[in-house]
């Protein structure tokens, strides 16, 4: 794993990238894993769509990049369509089981919901998510686009380093659960680095998905292995709460930054807080202030607690609850919450507003035709609950760990309630026209990351590539959807790339630096070039990924 992120040069203000942007006319691809990127690359020059393509590059990271995403997990996206000129948002996120119960817990004597194991499956959503989007924007067969998935799953493909290193930590946590070692440890252990790993049981998984559809996996036989399997664990999930999911397609939601538009989806997902943020962080000239100065980071870092105390309070899935998501991004509203931010003292707690009422990838392609897809997928936790049911070779997401047990709190957990969710693509127009599809997954880093992206480029003047090579800020602490409230404003931790004299800056403020390297995500980014008529890709050095075009 990369240790040493690119320099950035606070003589000249000018930041060194780990490369040069990829720049390409008829399609551009950028995942977590280059073997996937060539996937999508291939579906578009056989001829499919921005989706099919998205859709390929996932299947194939959930045989590659398993420490991520898979289909036991759910899905995310935002779409451009290019010949009907709009954007279009899908939630395609699993809801708890009917046995998943407030009364059930408290009977088990839990004050929260288990990390692992069988008691935090929820209904895994991605799959039928690759249809939904498929119907729509779809031009090859399912069986030609799983296709290059399936036989990398029966032949076998090296590991990748990054990946690697994950596999690792998911063994120490996970491998104790039935069918996880069978799947994942063929040699004793998780895979190493530049091992050829081959997961045949995924393979026929994928196949009877192309062959049978998503009903093969919500009322066929992936369905009953799953419900078996479960009900032998002493887990909740049940056939009948697999039979009748269904996705749901959903309008994104926009804040203006500075003359851009950028684009999230609404709650159950935490994207209305990077919109939050940079509503709080417009009224200030960061541009004057410098990327490397703690008179940036405060402010950063202050705007963030504000939006994760609303995140906290607010955040849930809208069927169950009115979120009040046009005031919370609203430019009126931001401008009450910046008045509560002191600019020579780091706060230890923030309210909540008052209001009338990970591990992850992500990936982005964008096709000849103009459209660009937004997609990003994750199982939560790295590999998830560790339920690796039958032999169907993949891991069950945990997502259900993030209701509350509070049953005052609006996130407080009941069946057929999606749970939240901090997976979250997003996508910017300009003066109503495509310009960049855009993600970056890790857990509660991600709002703060796409707020520091976007403030790279627009206020910093970055490139597409250097927007997400420099080094990033991380606060943790902030109060959670779980229930629990931050008190000691939390930890700042700070990437190498920022000096010491940052960092001694901002304890004199009273900020509390972290001690660990902290996760600070993996960005990939696809942008438009209308003038010129092509796409610059990006990949960051982070992750194993690649961008490319062709």
């Amino acid at each position: 794993m990369a240790d040493e992120l690119p320099g950035y040069d606070r003589v000249s203000g000018k930041l060194h990238a780990s490369r040069s942007e990829v720049i390409a006319a008829q399609g551009m691809a950028a995942t977590s894993q280059p073997l996937a990127t060539q996937v999508a690359l291939d579906i578009l020059k056989a001829g499919g769509s921005a989706v099919d393509a998205a859709i390929a590059a996932n299947a194939a990271l959930g045989l590659m990049e398993p420490t991520g995403c898979g289909i036991g997990g759910d899905l995310f996206a935002i779409v451009w369509d290019a010949d009907a000129g709009e954007l279009t948002g899908l939630n395609a996120s699993g809801r708890a089981p009917e046995l998943m119960t407030l009364e059930y817990f408290r009977e088990q004597g839990l004050d929260k919901i288990p990390s692992f194991g069988p008691l935090p499956v929820s209904v895994p959503g991605a799959v039928d998510g690759w249809f939904e989007l498929h119907e729509r924007y779809g031009k090859l067969p399912m069986t030609e686009i799983l296709a290059p998935a399936i036989q990398y799953a029966r032949e076998g493909f090296p590991v990748s380093e990054t990946i690697a290193y994950y596999f690792a930590g998911n063994e120490r946590r996970i491998s104790q659960y039935p069918g996880f070692a069978e799947t994942f440890m063929p040699r004793g252990r998780t895979p190493q680095k530049g091992e050829v790993f081959k997961n045949p049981r995924l393979a026929n998984t994928y196949q009877m998905i192309a062959d049978g559809g998503r009903d093969v996996f919500y009322k066929g036989e992936i369905a009953k292995r799953i419900d078996a399997y479960m009900v032998e664990q002493g887990g909740l999930l049940r056939y009948d709460d697999l039979a009748k999911h269904e996705s749901e397609w959903i309008t994104p939601v926009s804040t203006n930054y500075r003359g851009y538009d950028v684009y999230e989806l609404p709650p159950n997902g935490q994207g209305i807080a990077a919109l939050q943020i940079l509503n709080i962080l417009e009224a200030y000239d960061i541009a004057s202030m410098g990327f490397d100065s703690a008179e940036y980071l405060h402010i950063l870092i202050e705007a963030k607690k504000l939006a994760f105390e609303d995140r906290a309070k607010f955040y849930v899935d809208m069927d169950f609850a009115d979120v009040p998501v046009k005031q919370l991004i609203s430019k009126e509203y931001a401008a009450e919450r910046r008045e509560l931010i002191s600019p020579d003292k780091a706060a230890k707690s923030y309210p909540a507003g008052e209001l009338e009422e990970g591990d992850t990838i992500y990936l982005t392609v964008a096709d000849k035709d103009g459209n660009m897809v937004s997609l990003i997928q994750s199982n939560y936790r790295g590999m998830g609950s560790g339920m690796t049911p039958g032999e169907l070779g993949f891991v069950l997401q945990d997502r259900a760990e993030l209701f509350a047990l509070d049953e005052n709190h609006a996130n407080v957990v009941e069946p057929g309630k999606r749970p939240f969710h901090t997976i979250i693509p997003a996508f910017v127009m300009k003066d109503g026209k495509p310009y960049m599809s855009f993600g970056l997954m890790g857990g509660s880093m991600q709002p703060q990351g796409h707020a520091q992206i976007i403030v790279n480029m627009v206020d910093f003047g970055m490139n597409l590539q250097e927007a997400g090579d420099a080094a990033r800020v991380n606060h943790t602490g902030s109060s959670q959807p779980t229930g629990t409230t931050m008190t000691d404003g939390g930890v700042v931790n700070l990437e190498r790339g920022f000096s010491k004299e940052t960092r001694e800056a901002l304890e004199a403020l009273g900020h509390t630096i972290g001690t660990s390297n902290g996760s600070f995500g993996g960005y990939q980014a696809i942008l438009w070039d209308e003038k010129e008529g092509v796409y610059y890709g990006a990949s960051e050095v982070r992750k194993d990924g690649q961008a490319a075009g062709y």
